[in-house]
């Protein structure tokens, strides 16, 4: 088989590996100059959110020595040594963007150079794109407007009134990062309140204990961990936060120490959601009024596939069904890896989808009949919206010990088929 990978962050090497121990003839295309995808460029304090032991791939430990929340640095640099370490690297044609992606296939790049393949894995991200406030808020803003995903350093806020405008963890690192320089507390906006998970509990790393409890069904999982994470450090609305819609487990929590800190001491404060925008100042919707300098939206990422017509990825690409989150129900030589939202670390999902891709490639894993294909996806898509909500992301939503269990299971099961 010869496969076309999109991309050499960590899902595309991941796959490259796989696809490579397989004896495929696999060739990545990766639109930077090395491997690492958006590790290799992030903003400076960036660290894991997930703990070490809960992220590094299993075919590639990280080093012992490292602390349990390594720096994006570290993490860029063990990703171009697990390219190192596999032989990945000669087989990824770096600085080339892909353009078009057509069956049975055939790739283009920028530069129209153009390859035949027996399959191809779309392994590109969803977090390069920006997801920008839509429809927009009312009014104008006199000031700078930014994306977390254009932030790097702290400079740009230094003796600046900052506001920053969600409550994932980029917003979380990027308002604490502004209040060691703003001027006066940096303001953080949000309609929704969200779980702030301490990277810590009770001395050990906090995903341990989701590691620990992975068996049990998810609602008793969510009732032992909100318990501690209440008795730990008490509840978002203790700091002036709203409270979260939905249950811990029913929502994407934020990770973070810092944060609380920052909040306990007065240089973060926090605000509701904003009404409209008004010149130098911004209005929010229980009618505080401040002067802005600097609006952050760290309003998340949209999916992006460029290359692939509607015929692919439907209306909307992050509502494109797939078996077990990786095939695509026409045609499964068309697989796509990192394309979810796991609740723990994306390292080791990753990793087993791009060890199912290359067991189906290579012959020693079938799949079922595509209408069984398509009555699981109905079925994962009605038990992620009961959990997650319709608005949520549903299709793209996984539980990250079960369903990495899961795909094991369909490796064991197509090798029987």
């Amino acid at each position: 088989m010869r496969v076309a990978v999109i991309g050499a962050g960590a899902a595309g090497l991941a796959t490259l590996k796989a696809l490579l121990h397989a004896g495929c003839d696999a060739v990545g295309y990766e639109s930077g100059d090395r491997p690492g995808g958006l590790w290799t460029d992030t903003y400076a304090s960036l660290h894991l959110n997930t703990s070490r032991a809960r992220t590094e791939f299993a075919a590639f430990p990280m080093p012992a020595g490292w602390p349990d929340y390594p720096s994006a640095v570290r993490v860029a640099g063990y990703l171009a040594d697990y390219a190192d370490r596999f032989g990945l690297t000669p087989h990824i044609r770096f600085g080339t963007t892909v353009t078009r992606v057509e069956p049975r296939w055939t790739v283009t790049t920028e530069d129209g150079d153009t390859g035949r393949f027996d399959a191809v894995v779309v392994a590109n991200g969803h977090n390069r794109v920006p997801r920008w406030p839509a429809p927009a808020y009312p009014g104008t803003f006199d000031g700078v407007q930014m994306h977390a995903h254009d932030y790097r350093t702290s400079d740009v806020f230094r003796d600046r009134r900052v506001l920053v405008v969600g409550m994932g963890n980029s917003a979380m690192d990027i308002a604490v990062d502004a209040s060691h320089v703003a001027r006066g507390p940096v303001l953080l906006s949000a309609r929704h309140g969200v779980h702030i998970v301490p990277k810590y509990l009770f001395g050990r790393p906090a995903d341990a204990t989701g590691g620990a409890i992975a068996g049990l069904p998810w609602r008793l999982r969510q009732a032992i961990a909100e318990t501690l994470l209440r008795v730990a450090v008490g509840t978002p609305q203790r700091y002036g936060l709203p409270a979260p819609s939905r249950g811990l487990f029913r929502s994407h929590p934020t990770v973070s120490d810092t944060i609380l800190h920052r909040l306990t001491h007065g240089e973060v404060v926090a605000r509701p959601g904003i009404d409209r925008l008004d010149g130098a100042k911004v209005v929010f919707t229980d009618d505080t009024i401040d002067a802005v300098d600097v609006i952050v939206w760290a309003t998340g990422y949209r999916v992006h596939l460029p290359f692939l017509s509607s015929r692919w990825t439907g209306p909307d690409p992050e509502a494109l069904p797939l078996y077990r989150r990786v095939f695509h129900l026409d045609d499964p030589t068309l697989a796509f890896v990192g394309l979810m939202q796991s609740t723990g670390a994306a390292f080791p999902v990753v990793e087993a989808q791009g060890e199912l891709v290359a067991a189906y490639l290579t012959g020693s894993c079938a799949l079922p009949p595509a209408t069984d294909q398509r009555r699981a996806v109905e079925r994962a898509l009605t038990a992620a919206v009961a959990r997650w909500g319709a608005s949520a992301r549903p299709h793209m939503r996984v539980d990250f010990d079960s369903y990495i269990a899961e795909l094991n299971r369909e490796i064991a099961r197509g090798a029987r088929r």
